[in-house]
Parts: C-alpha cells; sequence; structure tokens
C-alpha cells in the first residue's frame, strides 16, 4: 500500500510543531480508513470480548477510568433517540515517562495528538468514524478542571492544547458542542502503549511508494515493503516532515495506511484461536488505556465488545472533517461550511453521510 494523504482537523487548528503552511493540508478521500488509536479499541474488543473476559481479571486493574458524567454536568447534547452510540478516542502524546524516547518533540505536557468520533448506528452494522485534526481552532466552553477549577471559555483555541491544559473531559464538551452530538463513551490510549501493542503482536508491514526520511519522527525508511516494530511504527504514523507539504494532514494518510496493515496482521494471527497471546495483547493495551468510568472494567468492556460484535473493520468509513485554510492566520484551518454541519447532522440523526459532507476545501498540498 502506497501512502495517502488526508485532510486537516475540524474546527482549524495547527499544533504545536507542525503543520502549518509549510504543510498545507491534504484532502479527504471518500472512504477512510481511520487513525492508529482506533486500531487499539478494535484489538481490545477483540480481544476481551472475543477470548472470555475471565481469563483478564489479573488485568483489570490496569484500566484507569474518568468520570465524564460528573465532570461535564448537564449542559450536554441530548442523547440518540436511537440505540446508536458515539464513542470519543483519543490518542495522547505525553511528553513524560516511557514517551519520552518517542520521538513525540520537545514541547511540554500532554496533548491529545490524535482525536476521532466513532459512530456505531443502530444495529451495530457499519461503524464511521470522523477524524478530527490535532491542528484545529475551535471554541473550548467552560469547563471544570481535575482540580475542581473553573477554566473560561475561549475561541480560537488549537484543538490539541485542550487535553493539556483543562483535561479530557474538556476534549469532551468541546467536541460535543461543536457536534452536536452526544458522546456516550471516552477512550484514551497513549504512545507508549500503542508501541507496546505492535511489539506483542510482532510487528505490522507497510509498503511505501517513495523514501522516506524525517529527522523530527525519527522514520528513514527507503521505497518497497517493511516490517516495523512497534518504536517504527510510531515513527510511521507520527511522520509529517517527510512526506507531502510537512502538514498534519500528510500523516493523516500514512496513519490510515497503517491501521489498514495493523487490522490485516490481526487478523490473520487469529487472535481468537490463542489466548496466550490475546491476554499478552489485552495486557499491554490495558497498561495504557484511560476509559471513561462506565467502561473502566474488563468485564464492562466485554460487555460493550459483546454489542459491537456486528460491525465489521473492513467496511468502516473514516472521514476527515471538512475543514478550510483560516481567513486570519494560514497557517491553521476551521470547520468547513455546510460541509461540516451536514456531516454532524447526518451523525446525530444515526443517517447516511452525503458525499458532498466529505469534501474538505483545504487540500493539504495535494
Amino acid at each position: 500500500m502506497s501512502h495517502v494523504s488526508t485532510p486537516p482537523s475540524a474546527d482549524g487548528a495547527t499544533s504545536p510543531g507542525g503543520g502549518g503552511r509549510g504543510g498545507k493540508r491534504d484532502r479527504p478521500r471518500g472512504r477512510r480508513t481511520g487513525r492508529w488509536i482506533l486500531i487499539s479499541l478494535a484489538v481490545l474488543t477483540v480481544a476481551v470480548a472475543g477470548t472470555g473476559y475471565w481469563l483478564y481479571s489479573g488485568i483489570d486493574g490496569n484500566i484507569q477510568g474518568v468520570d465524564i458524567d460528573r465532570a461535564i454536568g448537564d449542559d450536554r447534547p441530548e442523547k440518540l433517540p436511537t440505540s446508536g452510540q458515539n464513542i470519543l478516542i483519543l490518542g495522547s502524546d505525553s511528553r513524560a515517562g516511557a514517551n519520552a524516547a518517542l520521538h513525540t518533540g520537545k514541547v511540554s505536557g500532554a496533548r491529545s495528538d490524535t482525536a476521532l468520533v466513532m459512530h456505531i448506528p443502530e444495529g451495530r452494522r457499519q461503524a464511521v468514524a470522523v477524524s478530527i485534526p490535532r491542528d484545529t481552532l475551535v471554541s473550548r466552553p467552560e469547563c471544570t478542571s481535575a482540580t475542581g477549577s473553573t477554566v473560561a471559555s475561549a475561541r480560537r483555541v488549537m484543538f490539541n492544547s485542550i487535553y493539556s491544559q483543562v483535561g479530557p473531559a474538556c476534549v469532551v464538551k468541546t467536541v460535543e458542542q461543536m457536534s452536536g452530538v452526544r458522546m456516550d463513551h471516552y477512550v484514551e490510549v497513549d504512545f507508549a502503549g500503542f508501541k507496546d501493542l505492535v511489539d506483542a503482536i510482532g510487528g505490522v508491514t507497510v509498503t511505501v511508494d517513495r523514501d522516506i526520511h524525517d529527522t523530527s519522527s525519527g522514520l528513514d525508511l527507503t521505497k518497497g515493503t517493511h516490517r516495523l516494530d512497534g518504536t517504527r511504527s510510531l515513527e510511521f504514523v507520527r511522520t509529517r516532515h517527510g512526506i507531502g507539504d510537512g502538514s498534519d494532514l500528510g500523516r493523516i494518510g500514512l496513519q490510515q495506511q497503517f491501521m489498514i496493515a495493523l487490522l490485516g496482521e490481526i487478523q490473520r494471527q487469529d487472535l481468537l484461536g490463542s489466548p496466550v497471546k490475546a491476554y499478552k495483547i489485552a495486557d499491554k493495551l490495558t497498561a495504557a488505556l484511560t476509559t471513561d468510568s462506565e467502561l473502566a472494567s474488563l468485564t464492562k468492556l466485554a460487555e460493550f465488545g459483546r454489542s459491537l460484535k456486528g460491525v465489521n473493520p473492513d467496511t468502516m468509513e473514516t472521514i476527515m472533517l471538512p475543514v478550510a485554510y483560516d481567513k486570519a492566520d494560514p497557517n491553521r484551518v476551521v470547520a468547513a461550511q455546510p460541509q461540516a454541519s451536514a456531516l454532524w447532522k447526518a451523525v446525530r440523526a444515526d443517517t447516511e453521510i452525503p458525499e458532498s459532507a466529505k469534501k474538505s476545501p483545504a487540500t493539504g498540498g495535494n
């Protein structure tokens, strides 16, 4: 698979260190196959729901929980009138601890490097994932911090800064207010956990159609096929400067390609027929997993996983939230209208997303 480029984020901001005009953003191309964090959820679902969660009682304590309902309160959109589900999935890039050696950059603190809303329609068939690029300008609502203090609302805030400034509950609240879609669940996985996951399955094979050299991510690949371990996989999904115009949008294309390859690797290994390997993967993943309090146990995750049994990852559609370059700052993007509103309306109504709502004015130079 050659790498593909993808478009910018939802409200249009660019994260520190990456993706300004020197990196215009990529255009979304119809069906998307998602970003690496979605894989983590998929693997956990397979491992826990498929093999019998009784096996994992010893790792139940790995999972951290966040009480999103308590932190946000009643200032939220109404739940879907159907049995559809919406999950906010974040990939966090803390620069501390085990992540410090993973070429995550020199920015202090933690940020939501990856964000997507996964919509699972009523009937649990074909899921849709809406990716919100981290380089996006958004309006952040008034939030309560982890310490209980009130953080005032602010306009034109970079999306990936909200996590470090106020915390995950505020990211959930921001996404809900910009989309009008209530998040039923929250799932977060950090960089180190992703690395361990790939190593646990023995690596992932990818093919690139040209040499990629990115001193920022550390990736150095020649044109052709390569077997990547956990560390090199992280370099691959974080690469931005070695492809396209150097923006976050080009990186999204690599992340989409990697997700396809990782899912294929998992399917080939038949984890359902190998409890030992499934346990190993679940152990690595849960150690890096944070969820909302309603999912913060293996029993609850298993129940949720079983409810997703009818969802086929091969038919999952991942769409980049349509964005346009910000008129005041061309190094940032903002949600493109009317496309973004039409997309969120379809998600709220649990209906098919129109093709016109998938097109992004910001192209990333492609």
